[in-house]
């Protein structure tokens, strides 16, 4: 946790934000996985944690903004649950954690909202993302469950977006550190892999260094031979030579930070001289972007810019021909890199999704494009410095698209189609790292990880295979 002054002046700027009324943050509560009593890992909800702090089951805060008084909602633990959990803090010494001047139970939460209510008073509260927080709330404000999405509060929303989106020192610190176990997580799955491994051996690596460091997993882990599959969750294939390992995940500190990379290396101990040609691609297009981070860019300039870099270098295999930016403007890259360049990070690896993507990543000057590929990419506002973002490029051969679009003639004259038969099988790959803009540029966050070809290379030579 941060010190108590630090949740305490979060809550003063919000309310800066916000004209009147109360802002209510529910924490989670736990959520079963098959039974009421095997639930799964407590994630506290972000927000919530931002603003409160406390990484705890059945809580909540209230903000009165005209007042500036904070109020935490909890109950001390029976006996009972002490048998069970063993001795816990009291909900007073929690809320001086926090810096909350006022305690009251959790059963007081729907008379302080009613009574908001029947003055009139406006209740802003952020979109929920689980069923039973939904229905809390229609419970609370005596509403259709059906409605609460629609009443979740845009003032409220751009408001957060405001204060979340810049990273202070504090937090920069502990996004280091969720980076400094998410590059050990990818050295040991470098030099742990080899023919006849299972994926799922690689995932329980990793998994374990995120654990070990008192932490978790920030998402869920992407592992995989099957890197053209962007979102592959699946870990039942086993490490054969020739194929290309695609990791794609990070740590979540204990404060709940995320880290988020991607390598991309051989089972073998070298790559394929096809893999290095299609690998160096993708480092020049992040390299590119990176060396281009700066406050007052479009990110989604950057977007294209890496477009370009891609474009022009399968160009030169043989695999794509025409104009370069042509090309880019038809969307065309998108049949090989079809995803977003990258996107905010912080105490949520998509950083505050569950506020809205658009909210997050555009404004009035730039709005989301509706071309395939671009579409998808989550943060195209200009950057500013705090921010912290995600830059990872990729090619990706996936032999439906590849055909989808073939079949249409879509962007042929752009694409060689019959020279992508040699790479049905190839895979993918992505390189990704998480950058913090700077007054007057970019730093890259976390230990270096083994990057470069002859880095990687040098890496999967010293296993023992």
């Amino acid at each position: 946790m941060f010190p108590s002054t630090t949740y305490r002046d979060r809550r003063q700027a919000l309310a800066s934000h916000v004209k009147r009324g109360l802002v209510l943050f529910l924490g989670n509560e736990y959520s079963p996985m098959n039974y009421a009593g095997n639930p799964y890992r407590f994630r506290q909800d972000s927000n919530f944690l931002y603003f409160f702090g406390l990484d705890q089951a059945g809580l909540a805060g209230v903000l009165d903004v005209e007042s500036g008084e904070s109020t935490l909602f909890g109950d001390d633990v029976s006996v009972d649950h002490i048998v069970w959990m063993g001795p816990q803090p009291s909900m007073r010494s929690l809320a001086d954690r926090v810096g909350a001047a006022q305690l009251r139970g959790r059963a007081a939460l729907a008379d302080v909202l009613a009574e908001a209510q029947a003055a009139g008073r406006p209740i802003h509260f952020p979109p929920p993302y689980r069923h039973l927080t939904q229905l809390r709330l229609a419970e609370y404000l005596q509403c259709d469950v059906t409605t609460v999405l629609d009443t979740a509060s845009t003032e409220l929303i751009q408001a957060i977006v405001r204060l979340r989106a810049y990273k202070s020192e504090e937090e920069i610190v502990e996004m280091e550190k969720a980076l400094a176990t998410t590059a050990e997580m990818h050295r040991i799955a470098m030099r742990m892999a080899t023919p006849g491994l299972t994926e799922a051996q690689l995932v329980g690596a990793v998994h374990g260094v995120a654990r070990s460091a008192g932490g978790d997993l920030a998402y869920q882990a992407i592992l995989t031979v099957n890197g053209q599959t962007l979102h592959n969750h699946h870990h039942h294939n086993t490490l054969r030579s020739g194929q290309l390992i695609l990791g794609d995940y990070g740590a979540e500190s204990t404060g709940g930070y995320a880290g988020d990379i991607t390598r991309t290396f051989p089972v073998d101990r070298q790559f394929t001289a096809q893999q290095k040609e299609i690998y160096q691609i993708v480092l020049d297009a992040e390299m590119a972007v990176i060396e281009a981070l700066r406050p007052g860019v479009p990110y989604r300039d950057l977007h294209l810019l890496a477009g370009r870099v891609i474009v022009a270098g399968l160009s030169a295999l043989g695999l794509m021909k025409g104009d370069v930016d042509a090309a880019v403007a038809a969307g065309a890259q998108a049949l090989f890199f079809p995803h977003g360049l990258g996107h905010m990070i912080g105490l949520d690896v998509h950083d505050m999704e569950d506020l809205g993507e658009d909210w997050v990543g555009y404004d009035g000057e730039i709005q989301r494009s509706e071309q395939f590929g671009l579409r998808s990419l989550r943060l195209g506002r200009r950057l500013e410095t705090g921010f912290v973002l995600t830059v990872e490029p990729g090619i990706y051969f996936i032999p439906e698209l590849i055909d989808q679009w073939r079949a249409k003639g879509h962007c042929a004259e752009f694409v060689h189609y019959e020279a992508l038969e040699a790479y049905r099988n190839f895979g993918g790959i992505r390189i990704e790292d998480d950058c913090l803009i700077t007054d007057r540029g970019y730093r890259v966050l976390g230990p270096a990880i083994p990057k470069t070809i002859a880095e990687v290379e040098a890496v999967r030579n010293a296993v023992d295979h």
